[in-house]
């Protein structure tokens, strides 16, 4: 006797691509899908404490003379990039364990598509460099003179 996962009972006919999942336990259909949830809490959490940090830590320098929108836009870019890295592994994980059809795989492609997108326009915006120029563009960007904004004898 084979038992169905909560979403198959009742699903009418046989279709053996979209309930590959049936081959597995239910209990660990059920671990596999709170993983994910988890996943997703996670990811929510790190960007939504982020968040909030960010503009905390930003918040605290108010009063001095000391830049806070590039900070924070990192520190927040940061959070996000994290928050998103986590989303994307309980997107794989419920696709790839819980349902593996051919319209989960496509439509979580396009989800990691979009995110990677992010993630690397993401990173260009916090760091000032793409993933792929590695070490020497990180090195180049440490070594370059730090100009304080405002101060116009520094430009001249």
């Amino acid at each position: 006797m084979s038992r169905l996962c909560p979403r198959c009972v009742g699903a009418s006919g046989p279709d053996p691509v979209s309930r590959l999942h049936t081959l597995l336990p239910v209990g660990l259909l059920e671990f596999i899908e709170t993983v994910g949830r988890g996943m997703d809490a996670v990811g929510v959490a790190v960007i939504a404490l982020g968040a909030l940090g960010s503009v905390v830590i930003a918040a605290t320098k108010l009063g001095k003379k000391v830049e806070i929108y590039r900070p924070l836009r990192r520190q927040l870019g940061a959070s996000i990039l994290l928050g998103l890295e986590f989303l994307v592994a309980a997107d794989i994980i419920r696709t790839v364990a819980l349902t593996p059809d051919l319209r989960s795989v496509a439509i979580l492609g396009a989800i990691v598509l979009i995110r990677t997108f992010l993630s690397y326009s993401l990173q260009l915006e916090v760091t000032g460099y793409l993933p792929w120029q590695g070490e020497k563009a990180r090195q180049e960007q440490q070594a370059a003179p730090v100009v304080p904004a405002g101060n116009p004898a520094a430009t001249a």
